[in-house]
Protein backbone atom coordinates (compact mmCIF):
# COMPACT_ATOMS: atom_id res chain seq x y z
CA UNK A 1 0.00 0.00 0.00
CA UNK A 2 0.84 3.18 -0.09
CA UNK A 3 1.76 5.77 2.38
CA UNK A 4 -1.49 7.82 4.07
CA UNK A 5 0.91 11.37 3.29
CA UNK A 6 0.69 10.23 -0.21
CA UNK A 7 -3.26 10.34 -0.47
CA UNK A 8 -2.96 13.80 0.90
CA UNK A 9 -0.70 15.14 -2.19
CA UNK A 10 -2.23 13.14 -4.88
CA UNK A 11 -5.80 14.06 -4.09
CA UNK A 12 -5.28 18.14 -2.90
CA UNK A 13 -2.27 19.20 -4.85
CA UNK A 14 -3.91 18.38 -7.99
CA UNK A 15 -5.53 21.85 -7.39
CA UNK A 16 -2.31 23.41 -8.38
CA UNK A 17 -3.45 22.73 -11.31
CA UNK A 18 -7.21 22.46 -11.57
CA UNK A 19 -9.03 24.94 -9.86
CA UNK A 20 -12.33 23.30 -11.50
CA UNK A 21 -13.81 22.74 -7.89
CA UNK A 22 -13.77 25.77 -6.95
CA UNK A 23 -13.39 28.50 -10.15
CA UNK A 24 -16.70 27.38 -11.82
CA UNK A 25 -16.20 30.45 -14.18
CA UNK A 26 -13.43 29.57 -16.76
CA UNK A 27 -12.75 25.65 -17.74
CA UNK A 28 -9.67 24.04 -15.95
CA UNK A 29 -8.42 26.45 -13.88
CA UNK A 30 -8.42 29.63 -15.75
CA UNK A 31 -9.33 33.20 -14.79
CA UNK A 32 -10.47 34.72 -18.00
CA UNK A 33 -11.87 37.85 -16.82
CA UNK A 34 -9.44 40.63 -17.23
CA UNK A 35 -11.46 43.19 -18.36
CA UNK A 36 -14.95 44.43 -18.07
CA UNK A 37 -15.42 45.32 -21.32
CA UNK A 38 -14.66 42.06 -23.14
CA UNK A 39 -16.68 40.55 -20.66
CA UNK A 40 -19.55 42.07 -22.18
CA UNK A 41 -18.98 40.11 -25.54
CA UNK A 42 -17.33 37.05 -23.62
CA UNK A 43 -13.98 37.59 -24.95
CA UNK A 44 -15.17 37.62 -28.60
CA UNK A 45 -12.48 39.78 -30.63
CA UNK A 46 -10.37 39.52 -27.41
CA UNK A 47 -7.21 39.50 -29.52
CA UNK A 48 -8.51 42.81 -32.08
CA UNK A 49 -10.49 45.37 -30.48
CA UNK A 50 -9.60 48.89 -30.81
CA UNK A 51 -12.10 49.79 -27.29
CA UNK A 52 -9.37 49.92 -24.92
CA UNK A 53 -5.83 49.52 -23.91
CA UNK A 54 -7.51 45.74 -21.00
CA UNK A 55 -7.55 43.86 -24.10
CA UNK A 56 -3.59 43.96 -24.56
CA UNK A 57 -3.99 40.83 -21.73
CA UNK A 58 -4.86 38.78 -25.07
CA UNK A 59 -2.86 40.82 -27.41
CA UNK A 60 0.11 43.09 -25.89
CA UNK A 61 0.28 44.72 -29.60
CA UNK A 62 -3.53 46.37 -27.99
CA UNK A 63 -1.30 48.35 -25.88
CA UNK A 64 -1.47 50.97 -28.89
CA UNK A 65 -5.05 51.53 -27.87
CA UNK A 66 -4.16 53.72 -26.04
CA UNK A 67 -3.34 57.71 -27.68
CA UNK A 68 -2.59 58.90 -24.35
CA UNK A 69 -1.20 58.28 -20.75
CA UNK A 70 -4.21 55.84 -19.78
CA UNK A 71 -4.96 53.83 -16.62
CA UNK A 72 -7.64 50.93 -16.68
CA UNK A 73 -8.75 48.82 -13.30
CA UNK A 74 -10.92 45.99 -13.76
CA UNK A 75 -12.96 43.79 -11.14
CA UNK A 76 -15.01 40.80 -11.29
CA UNK A 77 -17.27 39.12 -8.44
CA UNK A 78 -17.50 35.53 -9.38
CA UNK A 79 -20.03 33.72 -7.40
CA UNK A 80 -19.70 29.45 -8.38
CA UNK A 81 -22.55 27.61 -7.25
CA UNK A 82 -21.77 23.62 -7.13
CA UNK A 83 -23.67 20.75 -5.78
CA UNK A 84 -22.29 17.67 -5.11
CA UNK A 85 -24.15 14.74 -4.56
CA UNK A 86 -22.25 11.71 -3.13
CA UNK A 87 -22.74 8.25 -4.05
CA UNK A 88 -20.69 6.11 -2.25
CA UNK A 89 -16.85 6.78 -0.92
CA UNK A 90 -14.78 4.37 0.78
CA UNK A 91 -12.20 3.79 3.10
CA UNK A 92 -8.25 2.86 1.07
CA UNK A 93 -8.28 -1.06 0.63
CA UNK A 94 -5.57 -1.13 3.34
CA UNK A 95 -7.80 0.31 5.91
CA UNK A 96 -10.41 -2.30 4.92
CA UNK A 97 -11.78 -0.29 2.44
CA UNK A 98 -15.12 0.56 4.87
CA UNK A 99 -17.95 2.71 4.25
CA UNK A 100 -17.12 6.34 5.52
CA UNK A 101 -19.23 8.74 7.50
CA UNK A 102 -19.63 11.86 6.97
CA UNK A 103 -22.16 14.61 5.10
CA UNK A 104 -23.17 12.67 1.91
CA UNK A 105 -23.15 16.06 -0.02
CA UNK A 106 -21.13 18.89 -0.17
CA UNK A 107 -23.14 22.17 -1.83
CA UNK A 108 -20.91 25.08 -0.35
CA UNK A 109 -17.45 23.90 -1.58
CA UNK A 110 -17.24 26.72 -3.41
CA UNK A 111 -16.50 30.60 -2.76
CA UNK A 112 -17.27 33.71 -4.00
CA UNK A 113 -14.11 35.53 -5.40
CA UNK A 114 -13.08 38.91 -6.90
CA UNK A 115 -10.63 39.12 -9.30
CA UNK A 116 -8.78 42.10 -10.06
CA UNK A 117 -6.81 43.63 -12.72
CA UNK A 118 -4.84 46.63 -13.47
CA UNK A 119 -3.39 48.19 -16.77
CA UNK A 120 -1.27 51.89 -17.46
CA UNK A 121 -0.11 52.55 -20.62
CA UNK A 122 1.83 55.64 -21.31
CA UNK A 123 2.92 56.44 -25.62
CA UNK A 124 6.76 56.94 -25.66
CA UNK A 125 6.14 58.37 -29.39
CA UNK A 126 3.39 58.60 -31.90
CA UNK A 127 3.60 55.12 -32.62
CA UNK A 128 5.46 53.78 -29.74
CA UNK A 129 3.53 52.78 -26.22
CA UNK A 130 4.90 51.32 -22.68
CA UNK A 131 2.14 49.14 -20.65
CA UNK A 132 2.20 47.53 -17.60
CA UNK A 133 -0.54 45.47 -16.28
CA UNK A 134 -1.22 42.91 -13.12
CA UNK A 135 -3.25 40.00 -13.78
CA UNK A 136 -4.43 36.56 -11.74
CA UNK A 137 -4.22 34.27 -15.06
CA UNK A 138 -5.12 31.35 -12.55
CA UNK A 139 -6.91 31.03 -9.24
CA UNK A 140 -9.61 29.14 -6.68
CA UNK A 141 -10.42 29.38 -4.03
CA UNK A 142 -12.76 26.85 -2.02
CA UNK A 143 -13.16 25.14 1.38
CA UNK A 144 -15.05 21.71 1.69
CA UNK A 145 -16.29 20.25 5.08
CA UNK A 146 -13.88 18.41 7.41
CA UNK A 147 -16.27 15.96 7.96
CA UNK A 148 -18.06 15.19 4.49
CA UNK A 149 -17.77 11.99 2.87
CA UNK A 150 -15.03 12.97 0.35
CA UNK A 151 -12.90 14.79 2.95
CA UNK A 152 -9.94 11.88 1.70
CA UNK A 153 -9.99 13.88 -1.21
CA UNK A 154 -10.02 17.43 -0.40
CA UNK A 155 -11.00 20.12 2.19
CA UNK A 156 -9.47 23.44 1.31
CA UNK A 157 -8.14 24.51 -1.78
CA UNK A 158 -6.43 27.80 -2.44
CA UNK A 159 -4.22 28.50 -5.45
CA UNK A 160 -3.29 32.21 -6.81
CA UNK A 161 -1.07 33.20 -10.00
CA UNK A 162 -0.12 36.98 -9.84
CA UNK A 163 1.35 38.10 -12.97
CA UNK A 164 3.31 41.38 -13.13
CA UNK A 165 3.57 42.40 -17.34
CA UNK A 166 5.93 44.64 -18.56
CA UNK A 167 4.87 45.52 -22.32
CA UNK A 168 6.28 47.47 -25.54
CA UNK A 169 3.57 47.73 -28.35
CA UNK A 170 4.32 49.56 -31.83
CA UNK A 171 1.91 50.78 -34.42
CA UNK A 172 4.23 49.86 -37.73
CA UNK A 173 1.93 51.62 -39.94
CA UNK A 174 -2.14 52.69 -39.77
CA UNK A 175 -2.65 48.71 -40.52
CA UNK A 176 -0.61 47.01 -38.38
CA UNK A 177 0.80 46.58 -34.55
CA UNK A 178 2.86 44.48 -32.60
CA UNK A 179 3.88 43.61 -29.25
CA UNK A 180 5.49 41.60 -26.75
CA UNK A 181 5.76 41.49 -23.07
CA UNK A 182 7.39 39.69 -19.89
CA UNK A 183 5.38 38.39 -17.32
CA UNK A 184 7.00 38.13 -13.28
CA UNK A 185 4.00 35.64 -11.83
CA UNK A 186 4.11 34.83 -8.41
CA UNK A 187 2.05 31.62 -7.18
CA UNK A 188 0.87 30.71 -3.57
CA UNK A 189 -0.79 27.23 -2.94
CA UNK A 190 -3.13 26.08 -0.04
CA UNK A 191 -3.84 22.56 -0.17
CA UNK A 192 -5.40 20.28 2.81
CA UNK A 193 -7.44 16.84 2.93
CA UNK A 194 -8.39 14.48 5.87
CA UNK A 195 -5.52 11.30 5.89
CA UNK A 196 -5.34 8.07 7.51
CA UNK A 197 -8.73 6.12 8.26
CA UNK A 198 -12.06 6.61 9.46
CA UNK A 199 -11.85 3.55 11.52
CA UNK A 200 -10.45 4.54 15.08
CA UNK A 201 -9.26 1.05 15.22
CA UNK A 202 -7.21 1.23 12.22
CA UNK A 203 -5.21 4.79 13.92
CA UNK A 204 -8.09 6.96 12.66
CA UNK A 205 -7.77 10.09 10.98
CA UNK A 206 -6.23 13.46 10.92
CA UNK A 207 -5.77 16.57 8.50
CA UNK A 208 -2.57 17.73 6.30
CA UNK A 209 -1.89 20.88 5.10
CA UNK A 210 0.35 22.06 2.61
CA UNK A 211 1.37 25.44 1.69
CA UNK A 212 4.18 26.37 -1.21
CA UNK A 213 5.06 28.80 -3.82
CA UNK A 214 7.35 29.91 -6.41
CA UNK A 215 8.63 33.02 -8.80
CA UNK A 216 8.44 31.94 -12.39
CA UNK A 217 8.78 34.18 -15.56
CA UNK A 218 6.75 33.79 -18.93
CA UNK A 219 6.07 36.01 -22.20
CA UNK A 220 3.75 37.37 -24.57
CA UNK A 221 3.72 38.23 -27.71
CA UNK A 222 0.87 39.09 -30.43
CA UNK A 223 0.14 41.47 -33.67
CA UNK A 224 -3.37 42.79 -34.69
CA UNK A 225 -3.86 43.98 -38.52
CA UNK A 226 -6.55 46.24 -40.21
CA UNK A 227 -6.04 45.55 -43.78
CA UNK A 228 -9.26 47.20 -44.87
CA UNK A 229 -10.81 50.06 -42.76
CA UNK A 230 -13.49 48.45 -40.04
CA UNK A 231 -12.08 45.06 -40.41
CA UNK A 232 -9.33 43.81 -37.86
CA UNK A 233 -7.87 40.57 -37.32
CA UNK A 234 -5.65 40.00 -34.15
CA UNK A 235 -3.32 36.92 -32.65
CA UNK A 236 -1.90 37.09 -29.05
CA UNK A 237 0.18 34.04 -27.32
CA UNK A 238 0.86 33.59 -24.12
CA UNK A 239 3.30 31.32 -22.82
CA UNK A 240 3.68 28.72 -20.43
CA UNK A 241 5.30 29.15 -17.02
CA UNK A 242 7.57 26.76 -15.18
CA UNK A 243 6.67 26.79 -11.54
CA UNK A 244 9.14 24.94 -9.14
CA UNK A 245 6.88 24.85 -6.11
CA UNK A 246 8.78 24.32 -2.74
CA UNK A 247 6.85 24.22 0.97
CA UNK A 248 5.66 22.22 3.39
CA UNK A 249 3.29 19.64 4.40
CA UNK A 250 2.25 19.70 8.34
CA UNK A 251 -0.27 17.52 10.15
CA UNK A 252 -2.52 17.99 13.12
CA UNK A 253 -4.55 15.20 15.18
CA UNK A 254 -2.60 12.05 13.81
CA UNK A 255 -2.66 9.29 16.31
CA UNK A 256 0.35 7.21 17.36
CA UNK A 257 -1.08 4.22 15.92
CA UNK A 258 -1.69 5.61 12.45
CA UNK A 259 1.56 7.15 12.59
CA UNK A 260 3.32 4.32 11.35
CA UNK A 261 2.66 3.02 7.68
CA UNK A 262 4.04 0.12 6.48
CA UNK A 263 4.95 0.04 2.65
CA UNK A 264 7.26 -2.00 0.79
CA UNK A 265 8.68 -3.67 4.14
CA UNK A 266 9.54 -0.05 5.29
CA UNK A 267 7.85 2.30 7.76
CA UNK A 268 6.62 5.55 6.76
CA UNK A 269 5.67 8.22 9.52
CA UNK A 270 3.17 11.02 9.13
CA UNK A 271 5.72 13.71 9.59
CA UNK A 272 5.95 17.68 8.80
CA UNK A 273 8.38 18.34 6.08
CA UNK A 274 9.37 19.89 2.61
CA UNK A 275 7.93 19.23 -0.14
CA UNK A 276 8.67 20.17 -4.06
CA UNK A 277 7.26 19.61 -7.46
CA UNK A 278 7.56 21.37 -11.08
CA UNK A 279 3.90 22.07 -12.58
CA UNK A 280 4.19 23.57 -16.26
CA UNK A 281 1.03 26.42 -16.59
CA UNK A 282 -0.37 25.94 -19.74
CA UNK A 283 0.13 28.24 -22.85
CA UNK A 284 -3.01 30.09 -24.67
CA UNK A 285 -3.09 31.15 -28.30
CA UNK A 286 -6.06 33.87 -29.01
CA UNK A 287 -7.12 34.44 -32.68
CA UNK A 288 -9.67 36.87 -32.58
CA UNK A 289 -11.64 38.94 -36.07
CA UNK A 290 -13.74 42.15 -35.52
CA UNK A 291 -15.54 43.47 -38.27
CA UNK A 292 -17.58 47.31 -38.64
CA UNK A 293 -21.23 45.84 -39.84
CA UNK A 294 -21.85 49.55 -40.17
CA UNK A 295 -21.15 52.95 -38.18
CA UNK A 296 -23.11 51.93 -35.03
CA UNK A 297 -22.77 47.77 -34.88
CA UNK A 298 -19.41 45.93 -35.16
CA UNK A 299 -19.22 41.59 -35.11
CA UNK A 300 -16.32 40.03 -32.80
CA UNK A 301 -14.92 36.41 -32.83
CA UNK A 302 -12.76 34.67 -30.84
CA UNK A 303 -11.22 31.55 -30.90
CA UNK A 304 -8.77 30.32 -27.91
CA UNK A 305 -6.72 27.76 -27.34
CA UNK A 306 -5.14 26.62 -24.07
CA UNK A 307 -2.72 24.12 -23.84
CA UNK A 308 -3.57 21.97 -20.70
CA UNK A 309 -1.66 18.98 -21.92
CA UNK A 310 1.50 20.73 -20.86
CA UNK A 311 -0.30 19.38 -16.90
CA UNK A 312 0.67 15.76 -17.58
CA UNK A 313 0.84 14.61 -13.62
CA UNK A 314 2.47 15.51 -10.36
CA UNK A 315 5.49 14.21 -9.02
CA UNK A 316 5.52 15.15 -5.24
CA UNK A 317 9.02 14.83 -3.62
CA UNK A 318 9.31 14.46 -0.26
CA UNK A 319 12.12 15.65 1.88
CA UNK A 320 11.98 13.51 4.69
CA UNK A 321 12.28 9.24 4.12
CA UNK A 322 8.86 9.05 2.34
CA UNK A 323 7.55 7.85 -1.52
CA UNK A 324 7.09 10.46 -4.21
CA UNK A 325 3.15 10.82 -5.37
CA UNK A 326 2.32 10.94 -8.27
CA UNK A 327 -1.06 11.76 -9.78
CA UNK A 328 -1.82 11.46 -13.64
CA UNK A 329 -3.94 14.49 -14.86
CA UNK A 330 -4.89 13.22 -18.55
CA UNK A 331 -5.69 16.82 -19.95
CA UNK A 332 -6.08 17.52 -23.39
CA UNK A 333 -5.63 20.56 -25.27
CA UNK A 334 -8.96 22.60 -25.25
CA UNK A 335 -10.21 25.76 -27.42
CA UNK A 336 -13.10 27.86 -26.33
CA UNK A 337 -15.03 29.81 -29.01
CA UNK A 338 -17.14 32.82 -28.51
CA UNK A 339 -19.41 35.54 -31.05
CA UNK A 340 -20.41 39.18 -29.56
CA UNK A 341 -21.83 42.10 -31.01
CA UNK A 342 -21.40 45.66 -29.81
CA UNK A 343 -23.66 48.61 -30.36
CA UNK A 344 -22.72 52.05 -30.24
CA UNK A 345 -26.22 53.09 -28.77
CA UNK A 346 -25.46 57.18 -28.99
CA UNK A 347 -22.20 59.12 -28.50
CA UNK A 348 -21.93 57.77 -24.76
CA UNK A 349 -23.47 54.56 -23.86
CA UNK A 350 -21.81 51.69 -25.87
CA UNK A 351 -23.45 48.58 -25.32
CA UNK A 352 -22.40 44.58 -25.52
CA UNK A 353 -23.67 40.88 -25.64
CA UNK A 354 -21.99 37.73 -26.44
CA UNK A 355 -22.03 34.14 -26.34
CA UNK A 356 -19.52 31.56 -25.88
CA UNK A 357 -18.29 27.63 -25.82
CA UNK A 358 -15.59 26.71 -23.26
CA UNK A 359 -14.43 23.19 -23.63
CA UNK A 360 -12.89 21.69 -20.63
CA UNK A 361 -9.46 19.51 -20.89
CA UNK A 362 -10.66 17.26 -18.16
CA UNK A 363 -11.71 13.31 -19.43
CA UNK A 364 -13.98 10.67 -17.26
CA UNK A 365 -11.33 8.46 -16.59
CA UNK A 366 -9.10 10.93 -14.57
CA UNK A 367 -11.98 13.39 -13.15
CA UNK A 368 -11.76 13.45 -9.49
CA UNK A 369 -12.82 15.88 -6.77
CA UNK A 370 -10.25 18.14 -8.14
CA UNK A 371 -11.17 17.67 -11.26
CA UNK A 372 -15.20 18.11 -11.18
CA UNK A 373 -14.98 19.60 -14.71
CA UNK A 374 -17.38 20.19 -17.10
CA UNK A 375 -17.71 22.37 -20.54
CA UNK A 376 -19.68 25.78 -20.40
CA UNK A 377 -21.31 28.16 -21.70
CA UNK A 378 -21.41 31.87 -21.04
CA UNK A 379 -24.34 34.24 -22.49
CA UNK A 380 -23.07 37.72 -21.16
CA UNK A 381 -24.07 41.68 -21.77
CA UNK A 382 -22.36 44.60 -20.98
CA UNK A 383 -22.27 48.36 -21.59
CA UNK A 384 -19.79 51.53 -21.17
CA UNK A 385 -20.54 54.92 -20.31
CA UNK A 386 -18.03 57.97 -21.31
CA UNK A 387 -18.65 60.55 -18.85
CA UNK A 388 -16.41 62.71 -20.95
CA UNK A 389 -13.39 62.09 -23.09
CA UNK A 390 -11.35 60.69 -20.47
CA UNK A 391 -13.09 59.14 -18.54
CA UNK A 392 -14.79 56.12 -18.42
CA UNK A 393 -17.33 53.04 -16.71
CA UNK A 394 -18.23 49.41 -17.94
CA UNK A 395 -20.34 46.87 -16.57
CA UNK A 396 -20.70 43.89 -17.65
CA UNK A 397 -22.58 40.56 -16.25
CA UNK A 398 -22.23 36.80 -17.42
CA UNK A 399 -24.07 33.86 -16.47
CA UNK A 400 -21.69 30.24 -17.00
CA UNK A 401 -23.71 27.17 -16.91
CA UNK A 402 -21.61 23.94 -16.17
CA UNK A 403 -22.53 20.47 -17.94
CA UNK A 404 -23.39 17.78 -14.50
CA UNK A 405 -20.81 15.98 -14.88
CA UNK A 406 -19.88 12.73 -12.47
CA UNK A 407 -16.66 11.34 -10.47
CA UNK A 408 -16.27 7.45 -10.71
CA UNK A 409 -12.85 7.01 -8.85
CA UNK A 410 -12.80 3.22 -8.33
CA UNK A 411 -10.60 1.46 -10.43
CA UNK A 412 -7.38 3.36 -10.74
CA UNK A 413 -4.07 2.32 -8.88
CA UNK A 414 -3.42 5.89 -7.77
CA UNK A 415 -6.49 5.64 -5.79
CA UNK A 416 -5.33 2.84 -3.49
CA UNK A 417 -3.86 4.68 -0.88
CA UNK A 418 -7.22 7.11 -1.22
CA UNK A 419 -10.08 4.54 -1.44
CA UNK A 420 -13.54 5.32 -3.57
CA UNK A 421 -15.23 7.87 -4.38
CA UNK A 422 -18.49 8.28 -6.64
CA UNK A 423 -20.44 11.66 -7.18
CA UNK A 424 -22.71 13.74 -8.92
CA UNK A 425 -21.76 17.33 -9.52
CA UNK A 426 -23.87 20.11 -10.89
CA UNK A 427 -22.44 23.60 -11.13
CA UNK A 428 -23.10 27.28 -12.59
CA UNK A 429 -21.70 30.71 -12.02
CA UNK A 430 -22.32 34.21 -12.14
CA UNK A 431 -20.00 37.02 -12.81
CA UNK A 432 -20.40 40.63 -12.46
CA UNK A 433 -17.59 43.11 -13.77
CA UNK A 434 -17.50 46.51 -13.41
CA UNK A 435 -14.25 48.59 -15.04
CA UNK A 436 -13.26 52.55 -14.53
CA UNK A 437 -10.71 53.89 -17.62
CA UNK A 438 -9.54 56.97 -17.10
CA UNK A 439 -7.02 59.14 -19.93
CA UNK A 440 -4.79 62.08 -18.98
Amino acid sequence: MKHSSAVLFKASLVAVSVAAASSAYSAGFALNDHSATASGTALAGAAASTADISFSYWNPALFTNAKETTFYVSGAYVMPSMDVTVNSATDAAAFGGSDISGDGASGDSVNNTLVPSFYFAKPLSDKTVAGISLNVPFGLSGDDDQDWAGRFHATETAVQDIALSFALAHRVNDWASVGASVQVHKAEIVLESAVGSSNSNAGGEGIGRIEAEDTAVGYSFGAMLEPVKGTRVGLGYRSEIDFDFEGDVKYSGVSQLLNGVLQNNRMYQLIDTDISDSVTMPSVITLSFEHELSKKLTLGLSAIRTGWSSLDGLDIDFESDQPNSELTFGFEDQWMYSAGLTYAYSEKLTLRTGIAMDNSPANDEYRSARTPDGDRKWLSVGATYDFNDMTSATFAFTHVKIKDVSVNRTSLDEDDARGTLQTDYSSSANVISVAMNMAF
